[in-house]
């Protein structure tokens, strides 16, 4: 029941609320109880609401519905009017005859009514006939007023049936107190289809037996929130229909021409005057009987008591519910407090007329469904919340469990948060109600089968990622030792590894797989994701493995093995008669001979004679993915490679330089008569003569075994080295370079071993030589480097 604070009484009429417009707008009691009409209409009209010139541009709308079912308050609310409504304490009817206003703001007339007459005076002057009605209304005969709509459809045919055709009735269902259960599709066909029986009903007068209703009237259906339990989004959906009174571009308004009655505002009062006499000659509009009245009044108040009792008793369900608690045992509370209300209503009204006192009964006992269908509806939405709460949780801590097969675990799971559900649902369904759990039931199902697909995704990425992460360490060492070792069967060794290592991760991600009960096209997809991501893992290796800096120092490595090493893999001490050319050439040719054997992936794997390959998508370029290095690179490398090349030929030839250089014989007598002194000094004296045979007899070894060329040799190097990187610092100290060229080898210093081997001598070379390309280019940096040497070699036979 609506209710506001208390404004000025009428005689006769009670306690009243206070509108919601702060200015009383003008009202006129056009039919009063006595059914009078009113002869002040035409003085509202010209200096009450100003209509006097409006001509046609002014509407009228009335309401239709039961005592209080808040149609007055509806209007306010809509209109801006001031019409009576019912306050809680004084349960008394308000709308006696026909109330007139106009809407705030708006050229629009708008009566209020109660009774047959007045319904049918309502029908047959207004354009829009507003039907106001609560949802658990619709479907019942009595409820939803069809008995009255019946009579009034009857006797407006034989009034007014001439009219067929010509003028027409917009009539707007307002559903109350819409809970979102039903669709309002469902409610609108529901509504349709009981007034198409009561109109195929109805004693037709002749001529117009197969008249339609659609003759007469067309329809619009909207509903609107419960005003109590949902007070924000009540007032929210008022304004938007509002809008459909007064904004003639809106899609749904409502004033449109074919409903306008044609009369003009400053005639208004002479044509409803003339309709409301033609109402009230008609014998076929005899009120109730007294006795029926009676029956209505007191049932009617006593049912509104027993509801002020039952409101009482439940409105402490509606906080915990709104904060989306479960209110423990909330099915047997809401049994207690309907139960209470009916029997209070059955002890005073079961003695006035059965006919009556049954449809009141069956009315409040409608409406109380109505309220604790919202609490009922409340209740399955938190118990849905909190079995999806039970259901992520459990899943998640019984995951954590080592070996848990994820399909066991999620269908137990959520079998269990179904039944909690379930359990809660059937607790709180009441006998005499048509609610349903049904439809919250699937879209639990649905949810929970979203979230086990969420968390099915999340458990699948981690164990691929551990195969992953297997894959890696199966594929970084072999792969490392394949490219470190090239030759004709270097790409074949590594598909092999390649090939098994897949295999292997594909049989346990098969395995792995039917814990996560995954279909067969699943299951394909992932398998093939898995070999495409090995296979992507490898070519990144590979890639890592093959940066400037690395594969230089790998092709040095190979050619040093090659020229500085003889067949029994010793290191080779040049003499003046070794050919050093012949060497030479055929270790640089096997070496350049490999770099477009690294240029591109063999995918032939020699254990089973196939070509590996794998399908391309968008994101996958197998053919592309073959190649490890661009023809730029190829020769970049290739220029680079020839220019270290050289410089250790001639490093070779000026070996041998060396070791061709004689002292004099004479040198060698001067030393002995010069050094004599000397000699039996160092024989005489202990200290001398232990110190000589500590650095004579390993001299004296390592000629016995010719080795001094091999550590003089060794020696010259390493001043060779030392002096290339003073220099080398010097001149970055002197001339910084303005874009210095870094080693992009990020994979080699997170491997330790690697790095050593790396840092000793190539980085040192590959920066070098970077440097001189900078400079001027390779043949340029070549000459820079044989100059250099050659200038070591000519100071070195200068010293001797």
């Amino acid at each position: 029941m609506d209710t506001a604070p208390q404004a000025d009484k009428n005689p006769g009429v009670g306690a009243y609320t206070v509108p919601l417009s702060k200015e009383l707008l003008p009202r006129l009691h056009l039919i009063d109880d006595e059914k009078r009409f009113s002869d002040e209409l035409s003085t509202y009209i010209r200096d009450k609401w100003n209509l006097k010139d409006a001509g046609f541009n002014y509407n009228l709308a009335a309401i239709f519905g039961s005592q209080s079912t808040g149609k007055s308050t509806l209007l306010n609310r809509l209109f801006g009017t001031n019409f009576d409504v019912m306050n809680e304490t004084a349960r008394m009817q308000t709308t006696k005859g026909i109330w007139i206003s106009q809407g705030k703001d708006m050229k629009v007339l708008i009566m209020d009514d109660f009774e047959r007459k007045s319904a049918l005076f309502s029908v047959a002057t207004s354009e829009v006939l507003i039907v106001n009605m609560w949802e658990h209304q619709v479907g019942l005969y009595n409820g939803a007023n069809m008995g009255l709509l019946k009579t009034v459809f009857e006797v407006n045919l034989q009034l007014f049936g001439g009219n067929r055709g010509k003028e027409k009735t917009l009539l707007l269902f307002v559903i109350r107190d819409h809970v979102g259960s039903t669709p309002l599709t469902n409610l609108a066909n529901t509504l349709k289809a009981d007034l198409e029986r009561i109109w195929q009903g109805l004693a037709k007068p002749d001529g117009l037996e197969e008249c339609k209703i659609t003759d007469y009237f067309d329809f619009m259906f909207t509903t609107l929130p419960h005003k109590l339990l949902q007070p924000e989004q009540f007032e929210i959906e008022v304004q938007k229909l509002r809008s459909r009174f007064m904004n003639s571009s809106d899609p749904n308004f409502v004033f449109q021409p074919q409903y306008s009655k044609r009369v003009p505002a400053d005639g208004l009062h002479v044509y409803a005057e003339a309709i409301w006499e033609k109402i009230m000659t008609n014998k076929d509009l005899d009120l109730p009987t007294q006795q029926e009245l009676l029956a209505q009044f007191r049932c009617e108040e006593i049912a509104n008591a027993a509801f002020l009792v039952f409101k009482d008793q439940i409105k402490e369900f509606r906080h915990p519910i709104e904060a989306g608690q479960l209110v423990e045992d909330l099915g047997p509370k809401m049994k207690q407090a309907r139960d209470v209300a009916t029997k209070s209503f059955d002890k005073d009204a079961s003695r006035y007329l059965p006919a009556v006192y049954q449809r009141k009964r069956t009315e409040m006992l409608t409406k109380a469904n109505s309220m604790l269908e919202s609490y009922f509806v409340g209740q399955l939405k938190n118990l849905h919340k909190k079995a999806v709460s039970n259901f992520t949780s459990q899943l998640q801590q019984t995951l954590k469990v080592e070996g848990t097969e994820f399909g066991k675990a999620a269908t137990t799971t959520k079998k269990e948060a179904v039944d909690f559900f379930l359990k809660g649902a059937k607790a709180i369904k009441l006998t005499e109600t048509d609610w349903e759990y049904e439809e919250e039931l699937y879209q639990l199902e649905h949810d929970l089968e979203e979230l086990t697909t969420v968390q099915r995704e999340k458990e699948l990425a981690k164990m691929l990622a551990g195969l992953e992460k297997l894959i890696k360490k199966e594929l970084d060492e072999p792969i490392k030792l394949a490219l470190d070792q090239p030759g004709p069967g270097m790409w074949g060794r590594i598909m092999t590894v390649y090939r098994r290592t897949s295999e292997d991760a594909e049989l346990m991600l098969k395995k792995k797989g039917k814990t996560f009960e995954l279909r067969p096209d699943e299951q394909d997809e992932l398998v093939l994701n898995l070999k495409r991501q090995s296979w992507v893992l490898l070519t990144m290796k590979i890639q890592e493995e093959s940066v400037d800096g690395l594969i230089l120092y790998k092709l040095l490595n190979r050619f040093e093995e090659r020229f500085q090493r003889d067949s029994h893999g010793l290191p080779r001490v040049w003499s003046p008669t070794d050919d050093i050319d012949t060497p030479f050439r055929k270790a640089r040719e096997e070496t350049m001979e490999l770099i477009p054997l690294y240029a591109k992936i063999n995918t032939l794997d020699p254990v089973t004679d196939t070509c590996l390959s794998l399908e391309s998508s968008d994101d996958f370029d197998f053919d592309q993915s073959l190649q490890v290095l661009s023809e730029t690179r190829q020769q970049e490398l290739t220029t680079q490679f020839k220019r270290k090349a050289d410089a250790s030929y001639v490093e070779a030839k000026r070996s041998v330089v060396a070791t061709q250089a004689k002292i004099p014989y004479w040198v060698g007598v001067a030393l002995i008569i010069l050094g004599w002194n000397e000699f039996v000094t160092l024989i005489t004296s202990p200290l001398y003569l232990s110190m000589t045979m500590m650095l004579g007899l390993p001299l004296g070894a390592l000629w016995y075994l010719g080795m001094l060329d091999l550590v003089r040799t060794m020696g010259w190097r390493a001043y060779e080295q030392a002096m290339v990187l003073g220099r080398e610092k010097l001149r970055d100290v002197v001339h910084p370079p303005e874009h210095p060229m870094l080693v992009p080898v990020p994979a080699i210093q997170s491997d330790s071993r690697r790095s050593g081997e790396f840092d000793d001598g190539s980085r040192l070379q590959h920066r070098h030589s970077a440097r001189s390309l900078s400079q001027g280019g390779g043949s340029a940096g070549a000459s820079e480097d044989t100059s250099g040497i050659e200038l070591n070699a000519f100071e070195r036979k200068k010293d001797l």
